[in-house]
């Protein structure tokens, strides 16, 4: 059973009265983004020099996948919050208003900007006369695309339901569908690349849109014992979720781009430099988080645990841009 923290200390005063700081989180991330600056600004700068070619669109694609990936994490972290506040005794029964049927709605919009790029043979439409819509069933991409958009669809009829639990399912769907897409068949063992992708994709949802909605719970909550308890059993279940993101992104990097040339590709390859902004902002997020946990353990007021808690969301929303961008840059070659 897991115990809830006896009431924290108001009355303190001295340092612990001073303001959360606010400032070293805000210097800890404008440092970091540094190193992710040039990806972030979109495909050119990263493809400047490596003698690789931009593909028509590439910044649009970046940007909808990155819309797609944003609308997976808020209802999937939603449903995975809220069987956590569940299993808190004693926890009140308020809950955040549910973003899920806006986050369905924008990830279908961005489902069909995807599948109508598919249905002009990945090219990015001039007019809606270009695009084949009958093409899609007849390729493999196509019918994957369908399956995101279908997915989208049935999630946002479910989340605008009275029982919005069968959301998962169609989400699931479209992790799947996803998971599939990135790894064509003509690639060395796809469905282990798929299974790789499966994982990440999943344990990142439930990372950034959980932490998102326990934030917006405490928030809901205010200064009750069982907002700590929350953000404190959230923590324990992200360190397990990091533990399957740096795994599964670890073996997806080694599996296009070899041990022995990581080094070089990390530097002379778009996906190599893109990839490198993302370890960045990822170990900041880890950070972030471990700042967090200490807070909430130690702290005076451990609700001063949300001030970390709030960086590490934003720098969170910046690792889905950047993935975004990754997903449409060429893949490295395996020399």
């Amino acid at each position: 059973m897991t115990s809830i923290r006896p009431p924290f200390r108001t009355t303190d005063t001295g340092r612990h009265s001073r303001p959360s700081g606010t400032g070293r989180t805000v210097v800890v991330l404008v440092l970091v983004a540094l190193g992710a600056l040039i990806p972030v600004l979109g495909p050119s700068p990263a493809l400047h020099g490596t003698g690789e070619a931009e593909a028509p669109g590439t910044g649009g694609i970046a940007l909808l996948r990155a819309v797609l990936f944003a609308a997976l994490s808020v209802p999937l972290g939603e449903l995975f919050a809220n069987r956590l506040a569940r299993s808190l005794p004693g926890a009140p029964p308020e809950r955040p208003r549910s973003w899920s049927p806006y986050a369905a709605a924008v990830g279908l919009a961005a489902a069909l900007g995807l599948a109508s790029v598919v249905a002009t043979g990945n090219l990015v439409p001039d007019s809606v006369a270009d695009i084949d819509v009958g093409g899609l069933y007849e390729s493999r991409d196509g019918k994957l695309a369908l399956l995101e958009v279908n997915g989208f669809l049935a999630a946002w009829l479910c989340a605008t339901s009275r029982r919005p639990g069968p959301q998962v399912w169609p989400l699931a769907a479209v992790i799947v569908a996803d998971a599939l897409r990135a790894h064509p068949t003509t690639e060395y063992s796809p469905l282990l690349g798929s299974g790789l992708t499966l994982v990440h994709l999943t344990c990142a949802s439930l990372w950034v849109g959980g932490l998102l909605y326990v934030l917006r719970t405490l928030r809901r909550w205010g200064a009750t014992e069982a907002g700590p308890a929350l953000l404190g059993l959230y923590a324990r279940v992200a360190a397990v979720l990091l533990a399957a993101l740096t795994a599964t992104g670890v073996c997806s990097s080694l599996r296009r781009m070899p041990a022995g040339t990581i080094l070089d590709q990390l530097t002379d390859t778009a996906y190599g430099r893109v990839l490198l902004a993302k370890v960045l902002l990822v170990a900041a997020v880890a950070a972030l988080a471990l700042w967090a946990r200490i807070r909430l353990s130690r702290a005076a007021d451990p609700l001063t645990a949300c001030s970390p808690a709030r960086a590490e969301v934003v720098a969170l929303g910046v690792v889905v841009a950047v993935s975004g961008l990754l997903t449409a840059l060429p893949v490295p070659i395996r020399w």
